[in-house]
C-alpha cells in the first residue's frame, strides 16, 4: 500500500500524534512540584516527555526514586490529572477537519494508544472522538502494548481492517516499530512529543511529517479524497 493512494483506513497514536494532551499533563506536574516545593519544570522540556506516560514524566520531574515513592508520586498524577484531562487539551490543528472528511467519506480511523483506558476513553469522549472511532485500544486493553504489534492488529480486528491497507501514525519509536510490525505503512509525527534525544530518521518510518496540517494533506491523500 502506497501513501500516494489505496489505504482504506487509518490508526493514530493519541497523545502527541492525534490530540495536544501536554497543556494539562505537564500542568499538573508543574503544580505537584510547586506543591512539593520544587521549581516547576520547563514546559517545552515537560512537553517533549508527554509521550513517555505519567512514569516518564514522574522520573523527568524527580528523578529516579525508590519503587515505593515513586508510585505515591505517579499515583497522585494520575489522580490529578484524571480530573483535569481536558481543561487545555485539543485536536492538533487541521486534524478536527480531517476526521470530518474521512467520516464523510466513510473511511474508518481509530486510536491506539498506551495511555489507559480509564483516562483514554473519558478524553476522548470529552473531545467528541470516542463515538466516532472505529477502533480504539488503550495500553491496558490487552496484556501486550506497544512496539509489540499486538494492540494495532487487535484495533484491526474489532473494526474489520486489513492491516495492509491501514496507515498508523505515531511520534515515537515505539509506535513505527509497532507499526512496521503489524505490517502497516507507517508515518511519523515530528510536531509530536519528540524529545532532543530522539533521532526520528532512525524510527524506520515510510515517512515524517513536520505539522499537523501537513499529516490532515498526506491522508486525504493517501484515501485518494
Amino acid at each position: 500500500m502506497s501513501l500516494n493512494g489505496g489505504a482504506t483506513a487509518v490508526l493514530f497514536d493519541l497523545d502527541g500524534t492525534l490530540i495536544d494532551t501536554a497543556p494539562d499533563m505537564v500542568a499538573v506536574l508543574q503544580q505537584m512540584q510547586r506543591d512539593l516545593g520544587d521549581t516547576p519544570i520547563d514546559y517545552d522540556v515537560g512537553r517533549s516527555h508527554v509521550s513517555n506516560g505519567s512514569l516518564g514524566l514522574i522520573r523527568l520531574a524527580f528523578g529516579d526514586l525508590d519503587d515505593e515513592p515513586r508510585t505515591a508520586l505517579q499515583q497522585d498524577y494520575l489522580d490529578r490529572y484524571s480530573n483535569q484531562l481536558c481543561d487545555e487539551t485539543s485536536l492538533f490543528p487541521g486534524l478536527a477537519e480531517m476526521l470530518d472528511e474521512l467520516d464523510r467519506h466513510h473511511r474508518p480511523w481509530g486510536v491506539v494508544t498506551n495511555k489507559p483506558g480509564f483516562l483514554t476513553v473519558p478524553l476522548m469522549t470529552e473531545l467528541g472522538l470516542q463515538s466516532r472511532s472505529s477502533a480504539t485500544v488503550s495500553g491496558d486493553t490487552l496484556t501486550v502494548r506497544k512496539p509489540d504489534p499486538g494492540p494495532l492488529l487487535h484495533a484491526c480486528e474489532i473494526a474489520g481492517l486489513e492491516p495492509s491497507s491501514t496507515i498508523y501514525v505515531g511520534d515515537a519509536a515505539r509506535d513505527i516499530e509497532a507499526g512496521r510490525n503489524a505490517g502497516m505503512a507507517t508515518v511519523g509525527a515530528l510536531y509530536g512529543y519528540v524529545t532532543a534525544e530522539d533521532d526520528p530518521e532512525a524510527w524506520g518510518a515510510d515517512t515524517l511529517v513536520s505539522s499537523s496540517p501537513e499529516l490532515a494533506s498526506l491522508l486525504i491523500k493517501a484515501f485518494n479524497l
